[in-house]
């Protein structure tokens, strides 16, 4: 029987199986907006890695987006946000700005534009939209989309305490080397269960990136390594 309510794991308790420092990390250059552009301008054949994850949610899918904003400072960053404690769903972890596709969004590249924007402020004319990755399911029943986009510095963020605690970047150049892929797995409820974490040290604090977001990612870094 597929349980109600999501597990109550502490991602940073679960033993670190495998770290993926046999890969080889996705060059600078090949992290220039420039290069990005053209990435997704002329796709190559790729297989994501991660698609789904085990299901723990007994529900009906939802279709969402997120937006995975790549900041066009001197070394690339990516834009993430902490999603506040009392959450129904992933209450605490890092995230993507993004939620479910409403019935009034064209497509998940206007779900993710607009949630960026009412989650953290975002406006729209400082991003340019790439490209889409594929869909990933998480394990509450959300087919997530990811739009992958570039955003111009300069922007001034407005987050939406309900939604958001916090809001940080982490090098894009960090989070394309597998040397920081960490894989986790346990047994929970009798199903064996796997994840990644790409754990970054923000000054004092660590910014602990694990399950669906850090499964984004590793398509991206497979996307940009095929």
């Amino acid at each position: 029987m597929t349980p109600n309510k999501p597990p109550s794991i502490d991602p940073r308790q679960v033993p670190v199986v495998q770290v993926d420092g046999h890969l080889p990390a996705v060059a600078a250059s090949a992290l220039a907006p420039q290069a990005l552009r053209a990435r997704f301008a002329s796709p190559p054949v790729w297989q994501p890695e991660l698609v789904a994850e085990r299901k723990f949610l007994d529900r009906p899918p939802t279709h969402a987006a997120v937006l995975v904003p790549i900041v066009m400072r001197d070394a690339p960053t990516v834009l993430l946000t902490e999603r506040p404690s009392h959450m129904s769903t992933h209450a605490g972890q890092i995230a993507f700005p993004g939620g479910k596709v409403d019935d009034t969004d064209a497509n998940a590249v206007a779900a993710a534009q607009r949630e960026a924007f009412e989650e953290v402020g975002l406006v729209p004319e400082l991003v340019e939209v790439l490209g889409q990755l594929p869909i990933y399911t998480t394990g509450s029943a959300f087919l997530v989309t990811p739009v992958v986009a570039l955003v111009q510095p300069g922007f001034v963020l407005q987050p939406n305490a309900q939604e958001v605690s916090d809001v940080f970047e982490v090098p894009l150049q960090f989070l394309m080397d597998p040397v920081n892929h960490r894989h986790h797995q346990l047994i929970w409820q009798g199903v064996q269960r796997h994840w990644l974490s790409m754990p970054y040290q923000d000054g004092a604090q660590e910014r602990f990136i694990w399950g669906a977001t850090a499964g984004m990612l590793r398509n991206f870094y497979r996307f940009l390594m095929a």
